[in-house]
Protein backbone atom coordinates (compact mmCIF):
# COMPACT_ATOMS: atom_id res chain seq x y z
CA UNK A 1 0.00 0.00 0.00
CA UNK A 2 1.21 3.50 -0.84
CA UNK A 3 1.87 5.74 2.18
CA UNK A 4 -1.16 7.95 2.81
CA UNK A 5 -3.19 6.38 -0.04
CA UNK A 6 -6.51 8.16 -0.55
CA UNK A 7 -8.97 8.50 -3.44
CA UNK A 8 -10.65 11.90 -3.71
CA UNK A 9 -13.75 12.27 -5.90
CA UNK A 10 -15.48 15.23 -7.47
CA UNK A 11 -19.01 13.85 -8.01
CA UNK A 12 -20.77 14.03 -11.34
CA UNK A 13 -21.98 17.49 -12.37
CA UNK A 14 -23.15 18.91 -15.68
CA UNK A 15 -20.78 21.51 -17.09
CA UNK A 16 -20.48 23.18 -20.50
CA UNK A 17 -18.70 21.11 -23.14
CA UNK A 18 -14.90 21.30 -22.81
CA UNK A 19 -15.03 23.04 -19.39
CA UNK A 20 -12.35 21.64 -17.10
CA UNK A 21 -13.28 20.17 -13.72
CA UNK A 22 -10.49 19.79 -11.17
CA UNK A 23 -10.23 17.80 -7.93
CA UNK A 24 -7.36 18.40 -5.50
CA UNK A 25 -5.63 16.14 -3.00
CA UNK A 26 -5.67 17.14 0.68
CA UNK A 27 -2.79 19.28 1.95
CA UNK A 28 0.51 17.40 2.13
CA UNK A 29 -0.49 14.90 -0.56
CA UNK A 30 0.17 14.64 -4.30
CA UNK A 31 -1.74 12.94 -7.10
CA UNK A 32 -0.05 9.71 -8.17
CA UNK A 33 -2.86 8.90 -10.59
CA UNK A 34 -6.41 9.72 -11.45
CA UNK A 35 -9.28 9.28 -13.82
CA UNK A 36 -12.63 10.58 -14.92
CA UNK A 37 -15.99 9.64 -16.35
CA UNK A 38 -18.15 11.43 -18.91
CA UNK A 39 -21.89 10.78 -18.54
CA UNK A 40 -24.75 11.43 -20.93
CA UNK A 41 -26.03 10.43 -24.36
CA UNK A 42 -23.03 10.13 -26.65
CA UNK A 43 -20.75 11.63 -23.97
CA UNK A 44 -17.01 11.60 -24.71
CA UNK A 45 -14.18 12.09 -22.23
CA UNK A 46 -11.84 14.49 -24.01
CA UNK A 47 -9.08 14.78 -21.40
CA UNK A 48 -7.94 13.30 -18.08
CA UNK A 49 -4.58 14.47 -16.73
CA UNK A 50 -2.76 15.77 -13.62
CA UNK A 51 -2.62 19.44 -12.66
CA UNK A 52 0.63 21.23 -13.46
CA UNK A 53 1.59 21.30 -9.77
CA UNK A 54 0.89 17.56 -9.31
CA UNK A 55 -1.62 18.11 -6.50
CA UNK A 56 -4.79 17.24 -8.39
CA UNK A 57 -6.50 15.83 -11.46
CA UNK A 58 -8.30 17.57 -14.34
CA UNK A 59 -11.00 16.21 -16.65
CA UNK A 60 -13.09 17.55 -19.49
CA UNK A 61 -15.52 16.15 -21.99
CA UNK A 62 -18.23 16.88 -24.51
CA UNK A 63 -21.57 15.51 -25.53
CA UNK A 64 -22.66 15.47 -29.17
CA UNK A 65 -25.88 17.43 -29.85
CA UNK A 66 -25.84 18.93 -26.33
CA UNK A 67 -24.12 21.98 -24.89
CA UNK A 68 -23.22 20.29 -21.57
CA UNK A 69 -21.83 17.00 -20.29
CA UNK A 70 -21.70 15.21 -16.93
CA UNK A 71 -18.14 14.89 -15.61
CA UNK A 72 -16.83 13.04 -12.52
CA UNK A 73 -13.15 13.36 -11.56
CA UNK A 74 -10.99 11.15 -9.31
CA UNK A 75 -7.51 11.71 -7.90
CA UNK A 76 -5.42 8.95 -6.35
CA UNK A 77 -3.43 10.70 -3.66
CA UNK A 78 -0.42 9.75 -1.55
CA UNK A 79 1.76 11.47 1.02
CA UNK A 80 4.22 13.97 -0.44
Amino acid sequence: MVDGYQVVKLPNANVPNFQRRTVYCPAGKVAVGGGAEAQGNDAILVGSFPTDDGHGWIALGRQNAYSSVGISVYAICANH
